[in-house]
């Protein structure tokens, strides 16, 4: 399996160029003071390059930056020389640092413990270290590691903290959103129970009065047939408070099916649309249905169709309205529109003003769904 490094990020990228910076720096201006025969030391400059092109992979590799760094020590003091250039020293403690930043302590305080304890031994010095020296190393690299678990443990509880808020407002919203629909059905059952009970009273005792007086009377007639009106227009508001909350603010119909059709231009389909029939104004909650169903019935046919012609045709009956989308692509199942506001979801639009769905593949292959949906009041075709 392949070692797979992230990309540098751009503070790494300043780190490691700042390192190199001092690093070539120390070069031209105190390679004397290190032991070196002559000022500048120009065969320096690629081993501070390196030092600081080691840095600019600590976020992604932590382990090998540091594992790098000790080496380049290492092979310093191979050379000779017994002081620690600033840069060197720079970049063991970005790398003691960057491996308690970067991983748990159970992963990285096996490789500081290590990296302190070869140090005190004199084993990346090549001499015997003095206590003192040993207790300074131990302290500073060690520090240096502690910083970074404290940095990383102030990480883990930010974003631990950022997580729980964002469940929070999830769940915060998810309730708003229980609560507003137990209040819209209570409502709702609060209407039937009453109001649409009342008139229904209303209309049978104007029905039995009517027949008693020999059912000619004009304006019983009238209160009668208005009390039925108001009945259905009940129906369909209670099925309307019992829909989504979204649903009951201001939405599109069947006059919006051009811009629906430009919703899928960038998918294989070819769709075409027909209208026949004299159009009329709908009751806005029927708009809404039939517009759905005919959405639903694209996304459909988006899903699992495939490259295929999509056919809509609208016709506008005396009583009724049809909608009919069908396709000639991969048929797919009644299964596949029996999850979410697919096959159950239209038929329920349907029959909620009384209408009829039917939903199948077709014999020449490809899917056809048809709904019939009643325009005037009092009519109902299931």
């Amino acid at each position: 399996m392949a070692l797979r490094i992230p990309a540098p990020s751009r503070s790494d990228l300043l780190i490691g160029a700042a390192v190199a910076a001092v690093g070539i720096l120390e070069a031209f201006t105190s390679a004397t003071s290190y032991g070196a025969a002559q000022n500048p030391e120009l065969w320096w400059i690629p081993q501070a390059l390196i030092a600081g092109g080691l840095l600019c992979f600590m976020r992604g590799a932590p382990v090998l930056v540091f594992l790098g760094t000790v080496l380049l020590q290492f092979l310093w003091h191979r050379q000779g020389y017994e002081a620690c250039q600033v840069h060197q020293l720079i970049a063991l403690l970005i790398g003691f640092h960057g491996l308690g930043a970067r991983l748990s302590f159970r992963r990285g305080g096996p490789w500081a413990g290590g990296g302190i304890l070869i140090f005190d031994v004199g084993a990346v010095d090549m001499r015997v270290l003095p206590f003192p020296e040993a207790i300074y190393l131990t302290v500073m690299f060690g520090f240096a590691y502690l910083t970074g678990v404290t940095v990383r443990a102030w990480l883990v509880r930010a974003q631990r903290a950022a997580k729980e808020a964002a469940l929070a407002e999830v769940e915060r919203e998810r309730r708003a959103a229980e609560a507003v629909a137990a209040e819209r059905s209570r409502i709702a059952r609060e209407l039937h129970d009453v109001v649409a009970h009342s008139v229904s009273m209303m209309v049978m005792q104007a029905a039995g009065l009517r027949r008693a007086q020999g059912g000619e009377n004009p304006v019983l007639t009238g209160i009668e047939q208005a009390g039925r009106d108001a009945v259905n227009e009940l129906r369909v508001m209670l099925g309307a408070l019992r829909m989504p909350q979204d649903e009951a603010l201001p939405q599109p119909g069947l006059d919006m099916v051009r811009n629906l059709i430009s919703t899928v231009g960038n998918t294989p389909l070819r769709v075409t649309l027909t209208v026949a029939g004299e159009p009329v104004r709908l009751a806005p909650g029927l708009d809404l249905s039939a517009y759905r169903i005919v959405q639903e019935a694209l996304t459909n046919a988006v899903k699992y169709a495939g490259e295929a012609d999509v056919q809509i045709k609208i016709t506008y009956h005396p009583l009724s309205v049809t909608l009919e989308v069908t396709d000639n692509g991969n048929a797919a199942g009644a299964d596949g529109l029996s999850t979410g506001n697919g096959l159950i979801g239209m038929r329920e639009r349907a029959e909620l003003f009384g209408g009829t769905l039917d939903a199948g593949p077709r014999e020449e292959g490809g899917f056809r769904v048809c709904a019939v949906l009643p325009t005037s009041p009092g009519v109902v075709l299931v």
